[in-house]
């Protein structure tokens, strides 16, 4: 349904009409500098993109309007504000979070490298490590993701063979604690205990092959902690190799007008959906041809009928 010429038509003539905006204000965009004032801009894009849909069917521009304007009260308000206020290059340099107990301020971090208490944690306000990843560390990214997939199938593995075991013969229920869960340093003396048991076998088996299991999870939770730490690491010293139009092309291309587009491109989906089910409501409601219905009409009415002279009642044609 959603793949009809005329959906597909509908979403072009809307994305077309998305670009020769974004290709409008993209050199303004980049030549924001300090000191501009960020009211200025907002009403630069909202009034040209209102205008922009004016003629566009089917969708609401002022609900387009609308999208711009909540992702501007959202995110990007704050980001021009910054630049307004510091320039580029600071704008988009780390820095610590706040904490503060009294105030009870406490920032989520966007980066954190290291753990325990030896972690630095920081915010980047203007430029995600998402987008710096993406452009630069694509490749870092999929070895990451790859090694994840793999602790989850470990993980996986383990729990299922766990679950396995219970029961009345529960192989593993001398090296379990007291919440049911197993314990690793139980499995060694365990092994030792049963060294020489003559009917202990299986219980060797399984103990062996549990122990198998959660050092193979061990390792792909090491695998991963040191590629996240190694990408984070990279991610933070790319930060500060950034030139400014690199800066300028992570927020303007890849954060602002990539977000829009995306909640432009939402709403059509929204209004494509809506459509789609009310052409499949009409479908449905007439599915059945018209002759087909006037016949069960007729034999309704002939029922009726037959009914009412049984009762008396003389009906005439």
């Amino acid at each position: 349904m959603l793949g009809h010429p005329a959906f597909t038509a509908f979403a072009e003539r809307v994305s077309g009409v998305t670009d020769d905006w974004q290709v409008a204000h993209r050199p303004d965009l980049y030549a924001l500098q300090a000191g501009d004032k960020p009211r200025d801009v907002i009403h630069g894009l909202s009034e040209d993109l209102l205008q922009r849909f004016t003629d566009v069917p089917l969708l609401d521009r002022y609900a387009v309007y609308q999208r711009l304007m909540d992702y501007w009260a959202d995110v990007m308000q704050d980001d021009v504000y910054l630049i307004a206020a510091e320039g580029w290059v600071e704008a988009a340099r780390p820095r610590g979070v706040i904490e503060n107990k009294e105030r009870k301020i406490k920032e989520d971090p966007d980066l954190t490298v290291g753990s325990g208490k030896k972690a630095k944690k920081y915010k980047l306000d203007l430029i995600p490590p998402a987008l710096v990843i993406a452009r630069y560390f694509a490749e870092e990214q999929a070895r990451l993701d790859t090694l994840q997939a793999e602790l989850e199938t470990a993980s996986r593995e383990l729990e299922e063979f766990i679950e396995e075991q219970d029961g009345e013969e529960d192989l593993l229920s001398e090296v379990k604690n007291d919440k049911g869960k197993v314990t690793k340093t139980e499995i060694p003396k365990r092994l030792k205990a049963l060294k020489g048991e003559p009917e202990a076998d299986d219980e060797i088996a399984a103990l062996k092959q549990c122990k198998k299991l959660m050092d193979q999870e061990a390792a792909a939770k090491k695998a991963v902690k040191d590629a996240q730490t190694e990408l984070d690491q990279a991610v933070l010293a790319r930060y500060a190799e950034l030139t400014e139009d690199e800066i300028k092309q992570l927020a303007v291309d890849d954060k602002w007008l990539a977000d829009i587009r995306a909640t432009i491109e939402s709403e059509v989906e929204r209004i494509t959906n809506q459509l789609a089910g009310r052409v499949r409501e009409l479908e449905e409601r007439y599915a059945e041809p018209l002759p087909a219905v006037e016949r069960e009409v007729e034999a309704l009415a002939a029922r009726v009928t037959g009914h009412l002279e049984q009762v008396g009642v003389r009906v005439d044609g």
